[in-house]
Formats: C-alpha cells, sequence, structure tokens
C-alpha cells in the first residue's frame, strides 16, 4: 500500500485526522497514519454492536495477536464489514490485511512502536467491552473513580501522545537536546486531555448506550447517581461536577500546547500538527461550558468554518513566535468572555 492510499484510507474514515497526518513532515506521515488506520480499526471492530461481545472479544484478541505478529493467519472480517454503517468503515476493515502487511515491512525502529502503542490501546477497547458488557439505556453502567477514568483515558489516547513523541523525535530531532521524562509526561496529558473533550462531549449518547465515564463517586458527592443523568433536568444539579472536568481537560490541554512549544521551532508541521487539535479542543470546550450538557439533542462541534479560521490563523502568525505561542492563552480567554 503506497503512502497516497493510505491517506485515502484515512480521510474516508476520519476528515479532521486527515488533516492532521497531511501536514505532518514526510518521515513521520506514514507510521503515524498508519498506527492511527489500525486503532481505528480495533475500535470499529470493539464498537460493532451487531456481533456478540464476546464475539468482538474474540476477534479483538486475534486482531491483536495478528499485529503483533504471534501468528500469521489472515483474519476472516466478513461479518464486521457487513455490519458497518458507513463506506469507509468498511473500506478500512477491508483493507486490515494489507495494513498489516505494510507494518511487518516497517523497520523495526518504527514497527515496534507501533505494536506497543496498539497494544495498550486494545487493552483499553476491551476493558471498556468487558465493563459495559450488560449496559444499555434501561441499565447504565458507571465507571467508579477518578483513578479509573484517568486509566481509560490513558490506554486509549495518552499512550498515543508518548508514542507520537518517540516516533518524532527519533524521525525529526534525534540529536536535538530535551528534557525527554517532561516532554513524555506532558504528551500524555496532550492525548488524555483530547479524549476527555471527547467523553464530556459524548456525555448524552454515551448515556443512551448504557455507559457513563462520568465516576459513580465523583456523582455521589453531588447528590447523583448516573440513572439521573439520562434525566436533562438534572442538568444544572450536574453542571458544577461537569466544570471540574472541563477544568481537568482544560489543564490537560494546557500541558499540550507547552509540548507543542518545547518542540523545535524549524519544525513547522510538526506543531501545526499537534497545534490545530489543542485549538479546536479548546473552543470545544467553551462551549461545553455553557447550556444544557444533558441534552441529548444538542450536538456540540466546532464547525468547519472555524476549523479553517484556526488552521489559517495559525500559518499566517508563525513566523511571529511571541504571537504564536500565546494562541493557546488567547483562544482560552476568548472562550471565558
Amino acid at each position: 500500500m503506497t503512502e497516497q492510499a493510505l491517506l485515502a484510507l484515512l480521510e474516508a474514515v476520519s476528515r479532521s485526522f486527515y488533516l492532521t497526518v497531511k501536514v505532518l513532515p514526510g518521515g513521520v506521515r506514514e507510521p503515524i497514519a498508519l498506527a492511527y488506520l489500525l486503532a481505528r480499526a480495533t475500535d470499529t471492530v470493539a464498537d460493532t454492536n451487531a456481533v456478540s461481545v464476546d464475539g468482538r472479544l474474540d476477534y479483538l484478541r486475534l486482531l491483536r495477536e495478528r499485529i503483533a505478529s504471534t501468528h500469521t493467519t489472515p483474519l476472516p472480517s466478513g461479518s464486521f464489514v457487513e455490519a458497518q454503517a458507513t463506506a469507509g468503515e468498511r473500506l478500512l476493515l477491508n483493507r486490515l490485511e494489507a495494513l498489516i502487511e505494510l507494518l511487518e515491512h516497517e523497520p523495526p525502529e518504527l514497527r515496534d512502536p507501533i505494536r506497543a502503542v496498539l497494544a495498550t490501546i486494545t487493552s483499553g477497547q476491551e476493558l471498556d467491552l468487558v465493563r459495559f458488557r450488560d449496559a444499555d439505556a434501561q441499565h447504565l453502567v458507571a465507571l467508579e473513580t477518578d483513578a479509573e477514568l484517568d486509566d481509560y483515558t490513558y490506554r486509549v489516547a495518552g499512550c498515543v501522545g508518548e508514542f507520537w513523541t518517540e516516533i518524532c523525535r527519533r524521525q525529526l530531532f534525534p540529536k536535538v537536546w530535551v528534557d525527554l521524562k517532561s516532554l513524555l509526561a506532558r504528551a500524555r496529558r496532550f492525548g488524555k486531555g483530547l479524549q476527555l473533550v471527547n467523553i464530556l462531549r459524548d456525555v448524552p449518547a454515551d448515556l443512551r448506550q448504557g455507559r457513563c465515564y462520568v465516576p459513580a463517586s465523583a456523582l455521589a458527592g453531588y447528590g447523583l447517581a448516573p440513572q439521573d443523568l439520562l434525566d436533562a433536568a438534572n442538568g444544572p444539579r450536574f453542571r458544577p461536577l461537569f466544570t471540574k472536568y472541563v477544568q481537568l481537560a482544560e489543564d490537560h490541554l494546557e500541558n499540550g500546547w507547552t509540548y507543542t512549544t518545547l518542540l523545535p521551532y524549524r519544525l513547522l508541521r510538526l506543531r501545526l500538527a499537534c497545534a490545530w487539535p489543542l485549538l479546536i479542543g479548546i473552543r470545544t470546550l467553551a462551549r461545553l461550558r455553557v447550556g444544557n450538557v444533558l441534552d441529548a439533542t444538542q450536538r456540540i462541534k466546532v464547525n468547519r468554518g472555524e476549523v479553517r479560521s484556526i488552521m489559517t490563523r495559525s500559518v499566517l502568525l508563525y513566523p511571529f513566535p511571541g504571537i504564536w505561542n500565546r494562541l493557546f492563552e488567547r483562544a482560552r480567554r476568548q472562550a471565558d468572555r
């Protein structure tokens, strides 16, 4: 599979991440796109409700082993392909063996980190399937503690920050001194912040699937139970707790912005690829700070016009480092108005 075909497949399943990957420098574009597509494939398998939970868990295990080359037998994906509602997801699963073949031909310094991050991601997906095995809108299942929430956001996104950093450092700035321990810590928070934004945005939709990612212990502290969140009338009671999680997400994203500004200035494309999801994320949080977050009829989303504005502004202001480095803080101040 060529890099062009890889990017075309990426565009078919994720327009937003396609824009991020497309702007990346050539040395990291292919391995990051490949890792994302494999992770997206495992996520698609995990979300295929037409297949039983046990069937999905079995297939995820086999897929994880196939990615790790524990076995080389191609996996039949027919039942999962047929169950997909979108052409992009069907195409992705149909090209799964081609993606794994491409992975097997990557050099070890790229192949091994991809396999490692996918092992962590799939562990989070499997944990989710087991945790919510019997969940539905009538039988809500909630995470119990903030520690469980933090663990989940690390498994499915924080580890991606570590992977991203490892690949980019090795390929793009191997000889530049950086405080790698600090950079990796911020990279983890970067990924966890983006995932937490998604969780907070999707609270009503997840609840109607029986999934409550807001920990039950935190809800209890506000006199709420997971079932109470199904009633939009409880929005005002939920708001103070929800705002705490919005602030946590913002703190994570702020660490992600510091991470971005610590990257070598000459790596324009890499810095833009980091900046765009952070700036979109802080705009999303601004919308989550107002209104009734339990109203299932409201879909919080930054529109395409705003995305284009963010991208254009970040490019035009790049020659002015002092101004560019303050883009996140400016976006946050505007959101607070």
